[in-house]
């Protein structure tokens, strides 16, 4: 007899299929983080504990008869074994393909640059995709690690996987000659989605970000327990993150003091942050700027991070106030600067978390615009003063910075310029650790997984120079140092005024140079640059001597070449000032200087080439077009941006002394840099408050109080500022002979016309009826201020950045289109409409006073009255 149920269960077959399918995608999907240790023979633990199982016939990749395996032809006695001393080499395109559940995923991919089957190092160049994602383009591992001088590298990288599978692509460079791709690791660790931006990252510099969603690709470059020691991949949350001690990243030697919590004080995380943000050992740690008020008050508690140009990143600051001193609202109130704009004015972490020993993180996005391939991205922390906390002070825990992918899914950068070798390491800069295993265990592994130069460095340290104190070396990628050195008008003819220390430059002499000063050029290099200094080259003219434009590498960068003088006062000392300060100083808004040239007689300066030249030569006397509203604005915040940097952000502070319209030059994307540093001079020491020193500048534009009393403050720089402010605004020299005597000197006129309320009456002709009313008004007060007799009246060049940054944001809202005249000002306000030429009383405010507010990432801040009152504290400083 048939069973009458067969028919039935023949019914449910196709959801036996269905379950069958479920199960074997679940057996198959891989939950565990993977620990793939590339060519090996065998299973091996690294020198964290953790396991890694060879890909010799692993499931992950089916076409092996395209690669090969090999060792490692050598190994540096700072590499680790696992997972660098074998390697699996791609001749052509290959993939591994990960069944993985879906969510986030860590990838890391781990290199160690060596000779593997006989093939040079030096052909390693590929190419890294996954999915839609390029990781990286033309990647040398070999000349990464040469520029960066250590030794094996990783690269973090955290992608979402959607349907079950990802696959890593490695390609040979089709450009590269007898190029090969090789990885020796692979790391995939599943994580929570901790990253996403959800609308609350704040932007700084930009009115908009990238969403960072699954759709978003991440590259981690830095990961910083602030404060504290590394922590080695299995000393974080189950991620497996490391995390690198952050003393070779602190810009200068204010390196403030570092915080940790008491032993039998807990740290508790609040209610809705996950306890696996970060170990709780970032959070019992931290950095702060040290005791003394007076101290905290004169710099800047400061980061710098190499970094890819074209990019948006994001930047998550770990915070956590375990001072037990600080427990209320408004003990500690401090300044964040994220790449010399403001990413937060009110910062109190008692206000954010409503207690102490709370852990908070909080989100920021910055967008670094293409210009040279790489650049520093800067972090600085600064007191509040406006709210008059009880403690000037600021504290940080941890930094994490992360890429993040282009709209077409680049990640791929470009790589890092060539960092000359440290003879000596200093091992100050690496904190020590309890025990000597504990020293190679966790200075391997940061090495390993080390996120830049700064992981070779520690494990080059701990297994050579632990028993040696050496002297104190440059960071190979120090953006500046002491200052010594500076530059001279690359385009200007202003002659300097008090000069009498003349220099005889004939005859030969030994260079008194030390050898790092940039790229040394021979004077035949120099005169192939220019071809003999032809004169239809000729750039200009100034007190140094001629600049020309010239050609190097092969007629593909262009340079402008300042030859000096030997009959100029401008000698030898000014010569060597020159460099020393440019090849320390390093910022956008600086001249970069390339190199130089010594040789007999011979003093000649290379610098990037400027495309448009200097300031001056687009306010007057010129065939050029007008520069606009904005652009003037531009221009101007563009050079307070490299004052405010000489002044606050170098490790000591630098007084240019020659700031002036011709010392401006703008790059082709019309970007300002400041240059001509020849006369300047190191600041006063913290517990000075000036530098006596000889007179020197340009008439026209120097300060009455440096020149009455011979002592020089910074004051003196934002003087000369104030009367270029108002060359932008009038379009006509600070000095012209040829006017009545009341109106030869732009400074003193400018000031009378102000204070009669008729300043508009001399403004550029070209600007009529195109200022915003508003704007206008605040860039004439804060020249006005700028020009006080008195130095201590004068604002600092961090509130004239402020200012100027605010008149553009009013100039935006405006537009540069004409408007309708107007008379006077409506009862209920300020009209938009409002003309150049109403009526202001002799402080510069019009009848009815009035106050403006502008929105800078996510925080409404007032404008800055140019006493420095203002509703709400802000203070711009780089």
């Amino acid at each position: 007899m048939r069973n009458p149920n067969r028919f039935h269960l023949l019914e449910y077959f196709p959801c036996f299929l269905l379950l069958g399918s479920v199960i074997h995608l679940v057996l198959a999907t891989e939950t565990d983080p993977i620990l793939l240790n590339c060519g090996a023979k065998g299973d091996a633990n690294d020198y964290d504990g953790r396991k890694w199982t060879s890909d010799v016939g692993s499931k992950f990749a089916s076409a092996w008869e395209t690669s090969i395996v090999s060792d490692a032809a050598a190994q540096k006695p700072s590499v680790p074994i696992t997972p660098y001393m074998t390697a699996r080499i791609f001749r052509s395109e290959f993939t591994y393909s990960f069944p993985l559940a879906s969510g986030r995923k860590f990838v890391r991919l781990y290199f160690y640059p060596a000779t593997y089957a006989n093939r040079s190092a030096s052909n390693g160049v590929f190419s890294v995709k996954i999915g839609p994602y390029t990781l990286l383009r033309n990647f040398s591992a070999a000349e990464t690690d040469t520029n960066l001088n250590f030794d094996f590298i990783s690269k973090e990288y955290s992608v979402n996987v959607e349907f079950g599978t990802l696959n890593v692509t490695f390609t040979p460079a089709p450009g590269t000659p007898n190029s090969y791709a090789f990885v020796n690791g692979i790391e995939i660790v599943a994580h929570p989605d901790i990253y996403a931006s959800k609308g609350t990252a704040v932007t700084v510099g930009t009115s908009t970000a990238p969403n960072i969603d699954n759709f978003t690709a991440l590259e981690n470059v830095y990961r910083l327990n602030v404060g504290g020691q590394i922590i080695s991949p299995s000393g974080d949350t189950g991620l497996f993150r490391p995390w690198m001690g952050d003393t070779a990243y602190i810009y200068g030697s204010a390196v403030g003091v570092t915080v940790a919590t008491d032993p039998k004080i807990t740290v508790n995380f609040p209610l809705g942050m996950p306890d696996y943000v970060a170990p709780l050992d970032v959070y019992k740690t931290a950095r702060a700027m040290g005791p003394t008020a007076e101290i905290n008050l004169g710099y800047n508690l400061s980061w710098y991070f190499d970094v890819d140009t074209g990019f948006s990143y994001l930047i998550r600051l770990h915070f956590c106030e375990i001072d037990s001193n600080i427990t209320r609202i408004n003990q500690r109130v401090f300044e964040i600067f994220i790449n010399n704009q403001t990413a937060e004015t009110e910062a109190d972490v008692i206000a954010w978390t409503s207690k102490s020993k709370v852990p908070f993180y909080k989100d920021y996005v910055v967008f670094l615009p293409r210009g040279s391939p790489r650049q520093d991205l800067w972090l600085a922390l600064h007191p509040n003063t406006a709210l008059k906390p009880n403690y000037y002070d600021a504290i940080l825990n941890g930094v994490e910075i992360f890429k993040i992918n282009t709209s077409d899914g680049n990640l791929a950068g470009s790589l890092p310029v060539h960092a000359p070798k440290q003879p000596i390491i200093d091992p100050s800069r690496v904190l020590s650790h309890s025990s000597s295993t504990s020293d190679s265990k966790v200075g391997i592994i940061g090495g390993g997984i080390g996120i830049g130069i700064v992981g070779v460095l520690l494990v080059g340290l701990f297994f050579f120079m632990r028993p040696y104190k050496g002297k104190r070396g440059t960071n190979p990628s120090s953006s500046v140092g002491p200052s010594g050195w500076l530059p001279v008008s690359i385009y200007g003819n202003i002659h300097s005024s008090g000069s009498t220390d003349t220099t005889n430059t004939t005859g030969s002499y030994a260079s008194c140079l030390p050898s790092n000063l940039g790229r040394h050029f021979s004077f035949a290099e120099i005169t192939a640059a220019t071809n003999n200094f032809d004169e239809t080259r000729l750039l200009g003219v100034g007190g140094f001597g001629r600049v020309y434009k010239g050609e190097i590498d092969g007629g593909t960068t262009k340079v402008a070449v300042k030859r000096g003088n030997p009959l100029s006062n401008q000698g030898l000392r000014e010569f060597q000032t020159e460099i020393k300060m440019l090849s320390k100083l390093r910022h956008r808004h600086l001249v970069s200087l390339i190199g130089y040239c010594e040789e007999n007689t011979e003093m000649i300066l290379v610098y990037d080439y400027m495309a448009h030249g200097t300031l001056r030569e687009h306010l007057y006397n010129t065939q050029n077009q007008p520069l606009t509203c904005k652009q003037r604005l531009e221009i101007c915040i563009g050079a307070a941006r490299g004052l405010h940097y000489l002044h606050t952000g170098a490790r000591h502070t630098v007084i240019h002394r020659d700031v002036k319209t011709t010392n401006i030059l703008l790059d082709e994307n019309w970007v300002a840099k400041v240059s001509d540093f020849g006369l300047s001079k190191t600041g006063p020491a913290i517990d000075h408050t000036h530098v006596s020193t000889v007179v020197k500048g340009s008439f026209g534009y120097l300060d009455p109080e440096y020149y009455r009393r011979q002592k020089l403050t910074e004051k003196s720089d934002v003087y000369s500022f104030g009367v270029v402010l108002f060359e932008i605004l009038c379009g006509r020299p600070a000095l012209n002979p040829t006017l009545p005597k009341e109106q030869v000197c732009l400074s003193e006129w400018a000031l009378h016309c102000h204070q009669k309320g008729i300043l508009d009456q001399i403004l550029d002709p070209h600007l009529d009826g195109k200022f915003s009313p508003e704007s206008f008004k605040k860039v004439a007060e804060t020249a006005a201020k700028c020009l006080a007799d008195d130095g201590a009246d004068r604002p600092s060049i961090g509130d004239v950045l402020w200012n100027l940054e605010f008149a553009l944001q009013l100039q935006e809202s405006f537009g540069e289109g004409s408007v309708e005249v107007e008379e006077g000002i409506s009862e209920e306000g300020i009209s938009d409409e409002m003309p150049l030429n109403a009526s202001f009383n002799g402080n510069g405010n019009n009848s009815r006073s009035y106050r403006l507010s502008m929105r800078i990432g996510t925080r409404s801040l007032p404008s800055r009255d140019l006493d420095g009152s203002s509703s709400s504290a802000f203070s711009h400083r780089s």
